[in-house]
């Protein structure tokens, strides 16, 4: 079948404009006038309807776009945990259950007829849908449940889908007796929440997921669009042929103007302008980003060593992704389900071409022997404030970092290393002059 070609009525002068605009939406989870930041939605909406198009005929992607938001709707045929990210409060903490909860039913709250909404009333919405479910609750005596209340409006605040017009929500939060008023913005609030499927309806996570009803070329694409790197093991055949197919990359490099990287394990789509990415790597992005590099480069000298880490053979991924699954519905709730119209798990995915080859397992005392190598070489107060007491606190997020970004993957024991964690054995490391005496890394010309 022949590819779709992307951006195709784009002259090529406007290629460049196109492309940022492709990678904003794919980027942001909601694009309002406020989020991510102004500006941008003239941007994107500019190209709605190409967008809309190629979303649509590449991916099966739906792209909602008016003049007040844009908002993209995927499809998916894996989980993605690195997806869950785009929930965090003002300082970056990802939200827990309690919060996730919280935001489901604040948003169920929210009447058509009611333009603006108090903090004391959308409480006395909440609270008793809240105590009604069994390990939720809502108490207000309890500091930690009005934290997450606050957290859960902050993001919606950020987003358009509130506008605080009066008061504090941090006051209420301290029992000084204050109250806070929002307006609400219906259509924002409608893009925010728009599942796949009705949740009512699943009997498993499976069922938010297209599994195998999308073609082995639309699922090509989507893994080379939503995953820093594609590994052909991780393939089924027919998928594994497609993504050796040169029409289909390219077709996603001119889309996003990303460059295509081709090795014997796989392709990736590589950012040399660090453009399209939330996570940057190497790069100069905290404590935690240095460290993931400095431990890669540790990796690579072991790696130099005959025998000083084993080989293992790796879990299949479609293995991995049942089993993920299988955990997910071990906690969904029974009640509540409309059977007569239930969404079942998908069709069992076929077994990729070939078991993978056997990948070099880093143990977790070794990882922690590195990291403490680490902290001896440059110091404690090399890794901030946040980290210079804490070095297995900042090895657990540089490991969930490097897992984000497909270079790693967690095993019982340790982690396995991934064949794109090769490509930045040759990390450049440098530590700046006093009086600043902190760690940084050379970024290299191109990032995951």
């Amino acid at each position: 079948m022949a590819e779709p070609r992307a951006a195709a009525d784009v002259p090529v002068s406007d290629l460049g404009s196109y492309q940022d605009a492709v990678r904003l939406v794919l980027t942001s989870d909601l694009i309002t006038a406020v989020h991510p930041r102004p500006g941008l939605l003239d941007r994107v909406l500019l190209w709605a309807d190409q967008l809309t198009r190629d979303f649509r005929d590449l991916f099966g992607y739906t792209l909602i776009a008016t003049t007040h938001q844009v908002r993209l709707v995927r499809r998916l045929d894996t989980l993605n945990p690195s997806r869950v990210k785009i929930f965090t409060n003002r300082a970056g903490k990802a939200f827990d259950r309690r919060r996730l909860a919280y935001l489901c039913l604040v948003l169920g709250s929210f009447q058509r007829s009611r333009v603006e909404i108090s903090l004391a009333d959308l409480v006395r919405l909440f609270g008793p849908v809240a105590n009604s479910i069994e390990g939720l609750g809502f108490d207000p005596v309890v500091p930690g449940h009005k934290g997450a209340v606050v957290d859960v409006l902050g993001w919606l605040v950020e987003r358009g889908a509130l506008r605080l017009s009066d008061g504090s929500a941090e006051a209420w939060a301290r029992g000084d007796g204050g109250d806070a008023l929002y307006d609400i913005d219906h259509d924002i609030c409608t893009a925010i929440f728009r599942p796949a499927r009705p949740v009512q309806h699943l009997t498993s996570a499976a069922g938010l997921l297209d599994g195998l009803s999308a073609s082995a070329e639309r699922r090509v694409r989507r893994l080379l669009l939503e995953h820093p790197v594609v590994y052909y093991a991780d393939l089924d055949a027919e998928a594994a042929a497609v993504l050796r197919r040169d029409d289909v990359v390219e077709n996603l490099a001119r889309l996003t103007g990303l460059a295509v990287e081709r090795r014997a394990e796989g392709v990736l789509l590589a950012d040399p302008g660090g453009r399209f990415t939330d996570k940057p790597f190497p790069g100069r992005g905290g404590a935690v980003n240095r460290a993931a590099g400095l431990l890669i480069a540790k990796i690579a000298d072991a790696l130099e060593e005959p025998g000083a880490l084993a080989e293992v053979e790796p879990p299949v991924e479609t293995e991995v992704q049942r089993d993920l699954l299988a955990r997910i519905d071990s906690a969904l709730p029974q009640a509540g389900v409309v059977h007569d119209l239930a969404w079942s798990s998908a069709e069992r995915p076929p077994a990729p071409p070939q078991r993978p080859e056997r990948l070099v397992l880093v143990e977790r005392h070794r990882l922690e022997a590195l990291i403490e190598e680490l902290y001896e070489q440059f110091g404690a107060a090399s890794f901030t404030g946040a980290w210079q007491q804490d070095p297995y606190g900042l090895l657990d997020a540089a490991v969930v970092l490097l897992t984000d970004l497909r270079l790693i993957r967690p095993v019982p024991g340790g982690v396995l290393l991934l064949p794109a964690a090769v490509r930045y054995r040759n990390i450049t490391l440098a530590i700046p002059a006093p009086p600043e005496g902190q760690l940084d890394v050379f970024e290299r010309e191109d990032s995951v």
